[in-house]
């Protein structure tokens, strides 16, 4: 009985220890190299098998020391735990399964193998994305033409000859390629061309990484120094690209975005991509607003960035209602960089940085405003810091006035061996990753509050910098970046913009030879591509996803692709409860923040419906706004167009796929006393652009406004079908400078037609 029973026990062990063999993964531990005990010597290999051996019988895969320190082995849940709160260890990952695929954007989008989604190429399907930028640098693998049909008879765009540029640099990939600096040289004087290109030539690498984004062809084994490594392609990788340099070292002058805007819809440009602008001027002011209303007449969609200027509110530039204004959001793919202080205090931030590691040993720290006696010391501006005092040690900078990046070269200029740069509260916790000179890693507003306390509190303080690579399915994502620029809009308060978010932290694209990846004069460095922020890189996102929708929608005007991208967009986390965050706070965004929400291409295919709009409908915009025949006419260039002295317009009835309702608060305090209510009328019609179907409407609005939508039942048999309806929203009176959101969705049970609502009192 005795021998049965032992032999049960050793079944029930070797098929628990197979389980367990059965569970394990592997995983990614990186250690503190600085951390590891005096007993090893110099021998890291020691330590780490010594780290794991004593949470796990599991078998280690390799042990790095250059691009990043520590090992990989396969663990089960419990093990990778259990050596998470190990001394000396600072993060445990899962090991993803990478593929060769992209710069990761169209997988984020759900469009990685969105061939049956898309018509890829053809005559007839034909796109071109004209982009409005700094140039381009056309020996780029990014603009391979091969696969490509020949050019369609119907383009008329040049490939204007310069320096350092022939006209033999178009293919048919890129057909087109233009340069105008007469504005510019107008008013700066002649050009330095020891410092840039006569020529369509991109000398800055902002635009070569703007039209590769929009629309550049598969690049397999891309990357920046090894990060964000696999195929590299753009949005709409088949759609043609054609360029127009209208920026310079010295700005981007209105004359010569004019000039560019109207040599690209000439040419036959679908869409138009520009990550420029200026502000929120009044539209008949605005030159790319009126440009733009000249392009949307002859059925070219404008995209346009939203602006860098965020967190702040009412930040925002091209609000223009023709135009499709774009927020920037994350991606779920990060580059983390570890600080580990003296203390055994570890923090998580970011890096690209690629050289040389650090020493071994921890170095000693300094917060930048202790070594200066300049009041901008803190921030590391050029000439401020003192070489005796940050000479072999690591420096605490904190962002702000000049560019991260510049910071590292003060540093490294005044002899300091290593940079950490501490985001202060405008930035929050958002991390931007760079392409730093020196071994740094920036980290939030309080990860970088706690260095710096830790640094002025420890008499001897010492810290080491680790650059830990690629990190991909990080979650939440998307969140908004804490630079995006934000609402409400202040010239239209009606108008609620931005319209939507798309990928604009972090991307990989296609870079200029001309200058290094940070584009600073110091550095000698050169790539075929960069990994940079801004809403000038959400932006081409989408204006690619607005090709491949307009090549798969010939008759769809701009309106009803920007609505298609509208209505479909996703503003909470998918299987998460709760709205998108903010990077900025922490705490879930508004419709300020994202509009619409983020960008969904693959339902943008389908969106069931859509709300269209075209010149007279804008124009009727115009006589809302109370503009003269003059203003309306330098918007729209003709004097043919007038308002009725009989009609009665409203801003309310402009067909946009979005609802802000601003209420005025006639009698302050009095009326909310006494209860007040407001009642302010949208009417909206959609057009049917599916299948047949009949469609019921759901709101949600925020406490004290009653939304009520006349019919609440829509029913389409027909494509090209259009149905009015009406949409009341009671409030009772608010403080001025209240604000709260709702939702109104028109659902099929297939199609959900969502519009983001927006309550202001003033």
């Amino acid at each position: 009985m005795m021998l049965v029973m032992m032999r049960l026990l050793l079944v029930v062990a070797v098929a628990a220890a197979a389980v367990e063999e059965e569970e394990r993964a592997t995983y990614i531990v990186h250690m503190a190299k600085s951390a590891m005990p005096a007993e090893y010597g110099d021998d890291h290999g020691l330590w780490y098998g010594a780290s794991l051996r004593s949470v796990s019988a599991g078998k280690m895969l390799y042990s790095y020391d250059t691009v990043m320190h520590g090992f990989s082995a396969r663990l089960t849940e419990r093990e990778a735990s259990d050596m998470a709160a190990m001394d000396g260890v600072l993060a445990v990952n899962p090991e993803t399964r990478y593929e060769l695929h992209t710069t990761r954007t169209p997988e984020f989008l759900g469009i990685a193998e969105g061939g049956g989604m898309f018509p890829q190429s053809g005559t007839a399907a034909d796109v071109v994305v004209g982009v409005l930028d700094t140039g381009v640098w056309p020996e780029s693998k990014s603009y391979d033409d091969a696969g490509l049909g020949e050019v369609p008879s119907w383009w008329k765009g040049e490939c204007m000859a310069g320096t350092a540029f022939n006209s033999s640099a178009c293919n048919r990939k890129l057909v087109g390629a233009r340069f105008f600096n007469r504005g510019y040289e107008a008013a700066t004087g002649p050009m330095d061309t020891s410092r840039e290109s006569r020529s369509p030539r991109d000398d800055d690498g902002h635009g070569t990484h703007t039209s590769s984004t929009a629309a550049g062809a598969a690049v397999t084994d891309a990357s920046l120094f090894g990060f964000a490594s696999g195929t590299a392609r753009g949005m709409a990788p088949k759609a043609r690209v054609a360029v127009y340099k209208v920026c310079w070292l010295g700005g981007c002058f209105s004359s010569d975005i004019l000039a560019g805007m109207d040599a690209a819809v000439a040419d036959g440009c679908s869409v138009l991509s520009l990550s420029l602008g200026g502000g929120a001027a009044d539209y008949a002011r605005d030159s790319v607003a009126i440009g733009a209303f000249a392009a949307m007449e002859q059925n070219v969609l404008v995209s346009c960035s939203a602006g860098n200027a965020g967190p702040g509110t009412s930040t925002l530039s091209n609000v223009a209602p023709w135009i499709t204004t774009v927020g920037a959001g994350t991606l779920d793919r990060d580059f983390p960089a570890y600080v580990s202080l003296g203390n055994g205090k570890n923090y998580t931030g970011v890096s690209l940085y690629a050289g040389k590691a650090l020493p071994t040993a921890p170095l000693p720290i300094i917060y930048a405003g202790n070594a200066s006696n300049s009041t901008a010391g803190n921030i590391c501006m050029p000439g401020t810091l003192m070489p005796e005092k940050v000479a072999g040690k690591i420096v605490v900078c904190d962002r702000g006035v000049s560019a991260r990046v510049q910071k590292g070269f003060v540093v490294r200029d005044a002899g300091g061996a290593g940079m950490v740069l501490s985001n202060t509260a405008a930035n929050g916790e958002e991390l931007v990753a760079d392409a730093h000179l020196l071994p740094a890693a920036g980290v939030g507003a309080k990860e970088g509050t706690a260095i710096k306390a830790y640094v002025a509190s420890d008499p001897n303080p010492t810290a080491t910098i680790v650059v830990a690579g690629t990190q991909v399915d990080v979650r939440p994502s998307p969140v908004v970046a804490a630079f995006s620029s934000r609402g409400p809009n202040m010239l239209t308060p009606e108008i609620l913009k931005p319209d939507i978010i798309a990928p604009g932290v972090n991307i990989l694209a296609a870079w200029t030879g001309k200058a290094g990846p940070t584009g600073l004069a110091a550095d000698t460095r050169r790539v075929g591509f960069n990994i940079i922020s801004g809403t000038s890189m959400s932006c081409p996102h989408v204006s690619g996803l607005a090709a491949l929708l307009r090549s798969a929608h010939q008759d769809w005007s701009p309106a009803a692709v920007r609505s298609a991208l509208m209505t479909t967009a996703y503003s909470t986390y998918t299987g998460a409860a709760g709205s998108l965050l903010d990077a900025a706070t922490g705490s879930p965004a508004t419709p300020f923040d994202y509009g619409a929400g983020h960008v969904d291409p693959a339902r943008a295919a389908d969106p069931g419906l859509v709300y269209d709009l075209g010149t007279s409908d804008y124009v009727d915009f115009l006589c809302a706004l109370k503009y003269t025949p003059t203003m309306i006419a330098a918007v729209s260039r003709s004097r043919s167009y007038g308002c009725a002295e009989n009609n009665t317009y409203s801003v309310a009835n402009l067909n946009y796929p979005s609802f802000s309702v601003a209420y005025t608060t006639a009698n302050g305090q009095a009326d909310q006393d006494a209860g007040a209510t407001t009642t302010v009328t949208h009417r909206r019609t959609l057009t049917n652009v599916g299948s047949a179907g009949t469609y019921t409407v759901d709101t949600v609005a925020m406490p004290g406004v009653t939304v009520a939508v006349e019919p609440t039942e829509l029913a389409f048999t027909s494509v090209g079908e259009k149905k009015r309806y009406t949409v009341s929203f009671t409030a009772k009176s608010q403080p001025s400078g209240t604000a709260g959101f709702g939702r109104l969705v028109w659902s099929d049970g297939k199609h959900s037609v969502a519009s983001p609502i927006a309550f202001t009192w003033t």
